[in-house]
């Protein structure tokens, strides 16, 4: 199947590997595809991605809170301390900079980091979502579009940071980003 991505789709999927090492994780999810597509900021993807209103700093500091440590009960129990824990976020990469917070893990200095099963879902829908349109090889677009359909983590990204979703599906249905 990967014979049939575009370049440009090839450079995101193997750039997600390079996103997941960045941020420490052990998986490539749907949200280090979304961060790779904006790391190349003329794939159609990341243009449709760009007139939706997400920028790369957006989305990484979204990803940095779906794999945050604490979880949304640590959050309130802060609250109710008067420890308001964006705040805190927020200062702390003014000090040290975007990503200061990422979850830590076992750090991968090579090697293969696997993908998530939502992830692979993905790719294998965004070739169905090539043959849907009767393209003959599977770009970028069809990789947000797998997003998309899959509902999962990178949905719940967009969808966080106020992306219409249904608007953005026709945009790249129809090849309107510029």
């Amino acid at each position: 199947m990967f014979e049939r991505f575009t370049k440009q789709a090839q450079l995101v999927v193997v750039e997600a590997q390079g996103v997941a090492r960045e941020l420490n994780h052990t998986q490539i999810d749907t949200n280090h595809l979304l961060l790779a597509m904006l790391g190349d900021p003329e794939n159609p993807a990341a243009r449709a991605l760009l007139e939706a209103g997400i920028d790369r700093e957006r989305l990484r500091s979204e990803v940095a809170k779906a794999h945050d440590r604490l979880g949304p009960d640590d959050a309130e129990a802060l609250a109710a301390l008067g420890i308001d824990l964006d705040a805190v976020r927020e200062k702390v990469e003014e000090a040290f900079g975007p990503g200061a917070l990422d979850k830590g893990g076992p750090r991968r200095r090579g090697g293969h980091i696997p993908f998530s099963k939502e992830a692979k879902k993905t790719l294998e829908l965004s070739l169905r979502e090539a043959i849907r349109l009767k393209d003959r090889s599977i770009g970028t677009e069809h990789i947000l579009l797998g997003i998309l359909r899959a509902e999962g983590e990178g949905h719940a990204a967009l969808r966080a940071l106020g992306v219409d979703v249904a608007a953005l599906r026709r945009t790249l249905e129809h090849g309107e980003a510029a």
